[in-house]
């Protein structure tokens, strides 16, 4: 890809950090690009911001500039759950579970309860493993990966409550921003201070005890996790959610809630919780010439729905283009 943009006439730049945006009659006129200690201004009439759910400094400096529209958006919070992957290979295949020809079972779940909140499964791996994804000092942050062949020992995936600005602690645009990071911090500081994740089997979970080791299912978090109750990270209504959704997303894949299956938190990045408004029909910000695109712009909600955005983004400066 990277040689392809090259040949036609494009750049890639590796180390470099765009730390401004330029303005000059409410319209985009470059960008400030950073490399290695060294600025550069480049000239521009179109910006597309691709920047992803965890860019809090380009975040902070659009806000800053107050002439780019942004609003807190819902987005979902909770942990990473673990279980053998041969306890979901027989729940989703039975008999046929370790046939070769299907491969590593995976599941997509979710349940609404009667408060409204959602309680859903989010970016499975099966034969994976929980990973840390702090983009900050001092905060634990975990997500999942799986490795080509899928043969890891456990699967895992998000397992996550639906939050929205009105559980902010404000209503500031970033508030958002700042109830992860009260929960980033929280984590931490359960997990020790060190980097290891706070983690609890799901039996002593629901029974509000502290877990003091693993039992059949041993986490794959690295550097560690430190055994304790993860009602001491997550919000109490997260955690209610989570108690209640549990036994139902139970019901509908035998083993999810078994009792040595285990929690891993927290998990904060399901999608952004700033949206950078733009227009319906040009794709752009009120600073014009600004694309606010996929999913740190608050328009999609996974790598899928993210590309196809990049893609309605190119079509429309293509057709601004060809007018011009």
């Amino acid at each position: 890809i990277r040689e392809e943009i090259k040949s036609l006439g494009g750049e890639v730049r590796f180390n470099t950090q765009m730390t401004d945006l330029l303005v000059k009659n409410n319209a985009v006129c470059g960008v400030v690009a950073e490399t290695n200690g060294v600025n550069e201004t480049i000239e521009t009439a179109h910006v597309i911001l691709a920047i992803g759910h965890s860019a809090r400094d380009t975040f902070k400096m659009l806000f800053e500039k107050s002439c780019v529209p942004m609003e807190p958006k819902p987005f979902s919070v909770g942990a990473r759950i673990e279980h053998h992957a041969e306890t979901i290979d027989r729940a989703q295949y039975g008999d046929f579970a370790g046939d070769p020809a299907l491969g590593a079972a995976d599941y997509k779940l979710n349940v609404h309860l009667e408060n409204g909140r959602g309680v859903y499964t989010f970016c499975m791996c099966p034969g994976g493993y929980v990973v840390g994804a702090a983009s900050e000092t001092g905060s634990v942050v975990t997500n999942g990966m799986s490795e080509f062949a899928r043969d890891g020992e456990n699967i895992n995936g998000g397992l996550l409550v639906s939050v929205t600005p009105e559980d902010f602690p404000s209503g500031d645009t970033l508030a958002g921003v700042q109830f992860q990071r009260e929960l980033e911090d929280a984590a931490y500081r359960l997990g020790g201070g060190n980097y290891a994740a706070p983690a609890q089997r799901v039996e002593d979970f629901l029974k509000h005890r502290p877990s003091t080791g693993a039992g059949k299912v041993v986490p794959t978090y690295l550097p560690s996790v430190r055994w304790c109750d993860l009602h001491g990270c997550l919000p109490p209504f997260v955690c209610e959610a989570l108690e209640e959704g549990l036994p139902m997303l139970g019901r509908k894949l035998r083993g999810f809630d078994a009792p040595d299956a285990v929690l891993t938190a927290v998990e904060t990045r399901s999608s952004s919780p700033v949206r950078i408004v733009r227009d319906n029909l040009s794709f752009q910000s009120a600073l014009r010439g600004l694309y606010p695109c996929g999913e740190g712009a608050g328009y999609a909600g996974g790598i899928m729905s993210a590309a196809a955005d990049g893609l309605r983004v190119a079509e429309m400066i293509l057709e601004e283009l060809s007018h011009e």
